[in-house]
């Protein structure tokens, strides 16, 4: 007979049913989860600290367990969860369903997994003796831009001794990860001069300039491809560039005054995005004049929506040794998308990226983290019991 895969403790499959039950859209308040969370902890000891976005509907939750006086260790995740609208699942997405050593639900794996196997783990390190602070970090609106950490790093720079390591539980199978690109996402508007299709020489056609750049876009993105930087370990190996939503014009016969596009930059973190944004905002400088020779009001106005910043651990570096001890593994990998990880290493604080479950899982019907992924994040947290209870002589 095979052996049966790993099972985790039972209280982390318990958290995580707790934690699928609130309904953390990204689009919706998290405050139930994070008042939970903020009541669990403090119930055992913890300090707490919230931040707030600028309605006070949604928060972060910055708990501390053990010694405050020394550097410690941050488990950090985002409560946020992306919409089920139209997707055809099997169960309930917020009820948890466990069929054949799977755990199925929104969240599960993105990232409710991890902070549920956190939350389980904090009456184990409330218990111990820690030789340095556990502190538990939650977050909100990742999933739309990474808003959210952005408060709760700003807060934390008020704290006399900062953490020594980040670990956001992002599903990466219990791989550690010391790097991951950057994003950055640009709205760009074409505002030029509608009149008769007929008439064409006495418009300015907002889509047409709108499709200019888009190919111009298309092409830097070829070049990337051809020529790099290239960076190993990533897939793809290079910066990306992308435009994903365009809208623009009212008729056939009309020529469009308006339209608008979208587009990302992912970047190498080795790889500064503002270079390819000089580029592109030359473009924009080279077509105006045409466009205002026509009309005083044309014009072309570039949005940065959000930049988030890559992930850049040297996989020397005692934060990330110390980290890949825990993980059991061997080797360090690289991720196409971004976190929050990034975020926290420009601030100063070491980061890695390290969770149960799969991202192929992410984002779809029938998201689910396997039982034997949360033992393995089980395992992995029990080291991190062992090393913050040990004594601290000749330790990173």
């Amino acid at each position: 007979m095979s052996a049966l895969p790993p099972a985790p403790r039972s209280d982390i499959v318990a958290m995580l049913d707790r934690l699928v039950a609130f309904d953390t859209t990204s689009r919706n308040s998290n405050l139930a989860l994070i008042e939970m969370a903020a009541e669990l902890l403090s119930g055992l000891g913890a300090t707490t600290r919230l931040t707030w976005n600028d309605g006070a509907t949604k928060a972060n939750l910055f708990a501390t367990l053990g010694p405050a006086d020394r550097p410690g260790i941050v488990l950090s995740g985002h409560s946020d969860v992306v919409p089920v609208d139209g997707q055809d699942w099997s169960s309930d997405p917020f009820r948890l369903d466990a069929r054949d050593g799977r755990l199925y639900g929104r969240g599960t794996a993105d990232m409710k997994g991890f902070l549920a196997a956190a939350l389980a783990f904090a009456p184990d390190f409330a218990a111990a003796p820690l030789t340095m602070p556990i502190h538990f970090a939650l977050s909100y609106d990742e999933e739309v831009g990474c808003i959210g950490v952005r408060r709760l790093i700003d807060d934390l720079t008020g704290l006399e001794v900062r953490p020594r390591l980040c670990i956001v539980g992002e599903p990466t199978q219990m791989t550690l990860v010391s790097g991951h690109k950057g994003k950055k996402s640009v709205r760009c508007q074409i505002l030029g001069h509608e009149c008769h299709s007929a008439l064409n020489d006495q418009g300015v056609n907002a889509v047409e300039i709108a499709a200019e750049i888009v190919a111009r876009l298309r092409a830097m993105q070829r070049r990337l491809r051809e020529t790099g930087p290239f960076e190993s370990g990533y897939s793809p190996p290079y910066t990306t560039v992308h435009t994903g939503t365009i809208k623009g014009g009212t008729a056939l016969n009309i020529v469009p005054g308006e339209c608008s596009f979208e587009f990302e930059i992912r970047n190498l973190p080795r790889h500064d995005p503002e270079l390819l944004m000089a580029e592109i905002r030359s473009w924009t400088q080279d077509l105006i004049p045409e466009m205002l020779a026509v009309s005083d009001h044309a014009g072309i106005i570039l949005n940065e929506n959000n930049t988030t910043a890559g992930l850049d651990m040297d996989p020397d570096d005692p934060a990330v040794r110390l980290a890949l001890s825990l993980s059991g593994g061997n080797d360090t990998g690289y991720l196409a998308y971004t976190t929050e990880a990034g975020l926290f290493q420009k601030s100063g604080i070491p980061a890695v990226v390290c969770g149960p479950g799969n991202i192929e899982q992410a984002h779809k019907a029938d998201e689910f983290v396997s039982l034997d992924q949360l033992a393995h994040c089980e395992s992995f947290l029990g080291r991190l019991l062992d090393y913050v209870t040990a004594p601290q002589s000749g330790r990173f």
